[in-house]
């Protein structure tokens, strides 16, 4: 019997693609943990699809009507159909897969589903989750008038490679309302998550949201386990340790990352370490100036203080100092019911606003909102009070 050597052993990548390209021809259940959708949506779906989609969660809850919406390894594009009816007809949804199988699934269905609910809103794109911009189908073109033979070959690839991000991107900056992904982003290489979410934060539009359902573990995985491409290949043990994923959003830009739910009990357990799904929602958009208009805040609780992804303190039902940037932020999701906004008497456009200095943390005095020379005073109005319905 032969003995396959460590150097022979198939890397996490070819473990990823062969298992998922088999997985889109005959089911595999050890590749998913049980998910609810919404039955609706999954009416207009072929079985083919449904029986072979592989997650761990669903996102789909955080798309909007009219919305252009990317799932990030859309496989046999469950997700992407579910996505395609809540977008509507003034959508558009976007699937990325780099395994032609899956992507070959995912397009076979796709006039079907188109007839099942009147419109066509879905395309499926070839490329890696980590290079967004980078078409494979328009490489495969290049590949196929100028091969690669030889160092020479292979630094002119370079270049093609920038030309077609730069010229023709598989997905523009700014172009994305919604980023999607279920179950995906843990079998993405280590050197090669940083990348992802670089791309994530670049192809939405400000004011765009991410919302992930992925595998999170409760303690670092061993290197030992992560070479296993069983368990990697699995949704296992490349799995995000459940705070560095939070911290990966941070560090990509995003703002208001909140867990929106979370398997209480572990999906699967390997030499005690715990694996489990959550679903994060993250936010782009505190980018930018801060500017000076004398707006102010006011923390509802429950907390005694609550600090921002900025470094900016809250104190309970205190006015505090913000900028019209930070102003506006607080007044969406996921803040919105968490903080009152105070606008000044007299408004101050933005082009006569001072910068702010955001790294203070200090109370606005209600006479800066109001006005110095605020002096009104109110008068009750006897008339509307009864016996029965007292003024005070």
């Amino acid at each position: 019997m032969k003995t396959t050597t460590t150097a022979e052993a198939p890397s996490s990548e070819s473990s990823v693609y062969d298992r998922y390209a088999a997985a889109a021809h005959a089911v595999e259940p050890a590749l998913c943990c049980p998910v609810e959708y919404n039955t609706d949506l999954l009416a207009a779906i072929p079985d083919e699809i449904i029986e072979r989609d592989y997650g761990c969660g669903d996102p789909t809850p955080y798309v909007r009507p009219g919305e252009t919406v990317l799932d990030l390894g859309s496989g046999g594009g469950k997700l992407c159909y579910i996505a395609s009816q809540v977008v509507g007809r003034e959508g558009q949804v976007i699937g990325v897969d780099c395994n032609r199988e899956m992507l070959d699934l995912a397009r076979k269905h796709r006039s079907t589903v188109a007839e099942t609910i009147g419109y066509a809103n879905v395309d499926f794109r070839y490329g890696l989750i980590q290079d967004l911009g980078l078409d494979l189908d328009l490489l495969a073109s290049e590949l196929a008038d100028s091969p690669v033979h030889d160092p020479a070959g292979y630094l002119a690839l370079r270049q093609t490679e920038e030309r077609l991000r730069r010229q023709h991107p598989l997905v523009a900056d700014d172009s994305v309302d919604c980023v999607l992904s279920n179950c995906v982003l843990n079998l993405v290489r280590q050197q090669d998550r940083r990348p992802l979410f670089s791309e994530i934060f670049r192809v939405l539009r400000r004011g765009g949201r991410a919302a992930i359902s992925d595998i999170v573990s409760d303690e670092d995985v061993p290197d030992r386990l992560q070479q296993d491409p069983e368990l990697w290949s699995g949704c296992i043990t490349g799995a995000f340790r459940e705070d560095k994923f939070l911290q990966a959003f941070e560090e990509a830009g995003f703002h208001g990352i909140e867990i929106v739910k979370r398997q209480s009990e572990p999906w699967r357990t390997v030499e005690g370490i715990e694996f489990r799904s959550v679903t994060v929602v993250a936010h782009k958009g505190k980018q930018g100036p801060c500017l000076e208009r004398n707006q102010a805040v006011v923390y509802r609780g429950p907390f005694k203080k609550v600090v921002d992804d900025d470094g900016h303190t809250y104190h309970r039902g205190q006015r505090m100092a913000v900028c019209d940037k930070t102003f506006n932020l607080l007044q969406r999701a996921p803040y919105a019911k968490m903080f009152d906004a105070i606008e000044p008497r007299e408004s101050i456009a933005l082009e006569d606003a001072k910068s702010f200095d955001c790294r203070r943390n200090v109370c606005r005095d209600p006479r800066e909102s109001k006005g110095l020379d605020y002096d009104a005073t109110s008068q009750g109005n006897a008339s509307s009070c009864s016996d029965e319905e007292p003024c005070c």
